[in-house]
């Protein structure tokens, strides 16, 4: 066989995992378009409910403001396509999950599922911690340093846009338990190295929260605590899931490393 026909050989037998990929990925599109069509008429309601922390603190005879002239349009648009994908998260992963799950082994298949369950139920509660912890101590915040005579008025895509940058951030700084559990699982490290790193992860977390949240100390700290509080979670169940590996033969990436800094000592 010259090489043409192994290149067209190779070529047939991706193609069921293109059309495979294309009906996931069409699945996927429709869910989201049906959670929007489904939620559009509800998008001021849902952008009220979104701008209420920041409404119910503002002072009186203020209001959030539309810059532009389309934007009583395209930003409750805007705000429910992000809605549709955001609900739409776990559907995502699921077929994300049943994708790759051919190419994986048993125990690989085992640990899949169970991880993007938890991770969609992570990120859930991160925004919901966003909205909830969050939103309400910030805004409060920043309205009170307003210097007086300063009329507090937000634009509306301006707040959709910070809002949104910060559920993300919370959402994926809760993953934390989920890496860390990853880390332990796949052999890269164990729960008695991760806590020797712990100083370093406290002041990686400090310095994560200043890049994703406002430049104030309030909501740095507000994103912080919860990447240490969840990392200890991370080495706690970690330390479950892997109690029995301490008799085992398994050769960790951080062992091999420590015998190789002690053999450049010698």
């Amino acid at each position: 066989m010259d090489s043409k026909d192994q290149i067209n050989s190779s070529f047939k037998s991706l193609v069921p995992h293109f059309q495979e990929l294309k009906s996931r990925i069409s699945k996927c599109l429709l869910l989201v378009l049906i959670f929007f069509i489904i939620l559009f008429p509800f998008s001021d309601i849902i952008y009220t409910q979104l701008a209420e922390p920041l409404i119910s603190r503002l002072p009186e005879g203020s209001n959030m403001i539309a810059i532009d002239v389309a934007s009583p349009f395209f930003i409750p648009f805007k705000l429910v396509m992000i809605l549709s994908i955001f609900i739409s998260i776990p559907f995502l992963l699921y077929h994300l999950w049943m994708f790759t799950a051919p190419g994986l082994y048993e125990k690989e298949r085992k640990l899949v599922l169970p991880i993007l369950v938890s991770s969609s139920i992570l990120f859930y509660l991160g925004a919901a911690f966003a909205y909830f912890v969050v939103f309400p101590l910030i805004f409060a915040f920043f309205i009170s340093i307003a210097p007086e005579g300063i009329a507090v008025m937000t634009d509306i895509s301006r707040y959709l846009d910070f809002v949104i940058t910060l559920f993300f951030a919370f959402g994926f700084a809760f993953e934390v338990p989920v890496i860390t559990v990853l880390l332990v699982l796949t052999n890269v490290s164990t729960p008695k190295s991760l806590s020797a790193k712990r100083p370093y992860v406290i002041v990686g977390a400090f310095v994560i929260g200043m890049f994703l949240t406002p430049p104030d100390v309030i909501s740095q700290t507000l994103l912080a605590l919860p990447i240490w509080f969840l990392f200890e979670v991370g080495i706690i169940f970690a330390r479950i899931l892997t109690k029995n590996r301490g008799n085992s033969d398994v050769v960790l990436y951080d062992d091999v490393d420590k015998n190789n800094n002690k053999k450049d000592d010698k």
